[in-house]
């Protein structure tokens, strides 16, 4: 079963930068109307503004997606949505106990509450419409996991897991659910997340945000269930999933122990 793109209302969250900037972009000359929210309304506008054409209709909805009240009010104010894309995410790197815990609620709050409550109130005007689609901006931490990525490598462990389970619930409803798990993506990512080790991804690993988008829309396009864009990302995520847990706890020892040294 394919997504539903074609004249589809859509909605980005997310949507102020990065791989959900590029995801409108791409959707735009294709798509009815598309919704844009994230917390920075100067970016939404500026894109907006971008993306204005005959025949396409661009809302922007500045909206706290780590407020489930904000969220809440949210709905009542867009139309009734054919496309879902939960981009919006953040990360952070640290040994779990030295993390900051209002940074990591925040993430635990962005990465799998809003989707999930976008989710729950969105489906079912696109079960009563038999068309729809959701799109998942997961990660490849999603399907591994790696010692200083504990709790952002568990949210996208959630997003994985509830959009599998979501997709076999919905087979036969006119609604396709799509999970993407790109590897490193140059974004605004690190910026928020922190990088521990001062040491940069080095540049064949990453992949551009429009690549990324590129290959999430095909894949969308086509109704997989998972995709993952790039080269590398396939490579790391294929053999972190056929790696037996004994393997990897014994390969990726040494990390924990790496980053308690340093301060």
């Amino acid at each position: 079963m394919r997504a539903p793109l074609e004249n589809a209302t859509v909605l980005v969250t997310g949507a102020s930068a990065g791989i959900g900037a590029e995801l409108a972009r791409l959707l735009a000359p294709t798509s009815k109307c598309i919704v844009l929210t994230a917390r920075r309304a100067d970016r939404l506008e500026t894109l907006a503004a971008e993306l204005r054409r005959p025949g396409l209709e661009v809302r922007v909805e500045a909206c706290d997606l780590a407020d489930p009240a904000a969220l809440e009010a949210l709905i009542p104010r867009l139309p009734p949505i054919d496309v879902l894309i939960n981009n919006a995410g953040m990360g952070d790197v640290a040994l779990f106990e030295r993390a900051d815990w209002a940074k990591l609620d925040l993430m635990m709050r962005i990465n799998m509450i809003a989707l999930t409550q976008l989710t729950y109130r969105l489906l079912p005007g696109m079960l009563e419409r038999k068309r729809g689609g959701i799109l998942n901006i997961s990660s490849g931490f999603g399907l591994v996991w790696v010692p200083g990525f504990t709790t952002y490598a568990a949210t996208k462990h959630y997003v994985s897991a509830f959009s599998e389970g979501l997709r076999l619930e919905l087979k036969g409803t006119g609604v396709v659910v799509t999970q993407v798990c790109p590897g490193p993506v140059k974004t605004e990512f690190e910026a928020v997340a922190g990088n521990p080790t001062g040491k940069e991804m080095p540049a064949f690993i990453q992949q551009s945000a429009i690549d990324c988008a590129r290959a999430s829309i095909a894949g969308f396009a086509r109704g997989r269930a998972l995709v993952t864009p790039g080269f590398w990302a396939k490579v790391l995520n294929g053999s972190g999933r056929i790696t037996p847990f004994w393997l990897r706890r014994l390969t990726m020892g040494w990390i924990g122990g790496a980053l308690r040294k340093q301060r």
